[in-house]
């Protein structure tokens, strides 16, 4: 089957919503594909603005993150429910630099999922090695055990639509990335896992983006791999380039 590409920009931490404003005007015409799907995910001051600065295009609103209770007393958290009534459609979890500087391990990705899919929003679900676990080749492993649990006791059918980033941590804002042999390995590994943990169907299903300093000159030959059908770009998302990312 064909699977559609889609294209997530991970803004992170950048952008008030005035300069949100202008670089949704900036990249209006540029990322006017209606082949691809293509998200923004915006820090939470953003969604409002953006969701609005968005609306009538082929441009889709994602959050960076959320926590797992629907409401209470979480000083500082949002909520997948107030994410979702804000128009947002889809959600990053896993993301390395949750998982590094913020200590979010596998057990609670593994309940945002479920929580995202309850919901009725559509993870974006990280996965990936540091330099070291790279270095020593254990890096399979440690990216199908991050898989496994982070999707414990999520259907397949709930599998079939989310989207799976593979993120080498060491290509993260580094400048380097992963050859596109390096990055299919890996992602074809990763659609493997899940034909072993549900069936063929879901993992022909699943969209898999590769998410390590994807830009625009190394986009099309990333793409052009059977097992990466979008990516998850973070500093090139900000930029006119994300335009050509889109259509590359």
């Amino acid at each position: 089957m064909a699977r559609r590409r889609i294209i997530a920009g991970n803004w992170k931490m950048n952008m008030t919503p005035s300069q949100a404003k202008e670089l949704c005007a900036t990249l209006k015409d540029l990322v006017a594909n209606d082949a691809v799907d293509v998200v923004y995910c915006v820090p939470a001051i953003d969604i409002t603005t953006v969701v609005e600065a968005v609306a009538g295009t082929n441009v889709k609103v994602g959050a960076e993150n959320f926590y797992i209770e629907d409401k209470g007393a979480f000083t500082g958290e949002i909520s997948a429910p107030m994410l979702k009534e804000a128009g947002v459609e889809y959600v990053i979890m896993g993301h390395s630099e949750r998982r590094d500087i913020f200590g979010e391990d596998d057990i609670l990705i593994n309940a945002k999922v479920k929580k995202a899919f309850a919901a009725g929003l559509k993870p974006i679900l990280c996965c990936g090695e540091s330099l070291a676990v790279r270095k020593a080749g254990t890096y399979v492993d440690w990216v199908k055990r991050q898989i496994t649990w982070d999707l414990y006791g999520v259907t397949a059918d709930q599998v079939k639509e989310l989207v799976i980033a593979y993120e080498p941590i060491w290509a993260i804002g580094t400048g380097e990335t992963a050859t596109a042999d390096q990055a299919q390995e890996v992602c074809k590994m990763i659609r493997e896992t899940i034909a072993d943990l549900y069936d063929a169907a879901t993992a022909e299903a699943v969209r898999i983006q590769y998410g390590g300093s994807m830009n625009a000159g190394n986009a099309a030959e990333l793409l052009s791999k059977d097992d990466i059908d979008g990516g998850l770009i973070g500093g090139a998302a900000l930029k006119p380039d994300f335009g050509q990312i889109v259509n590359a």
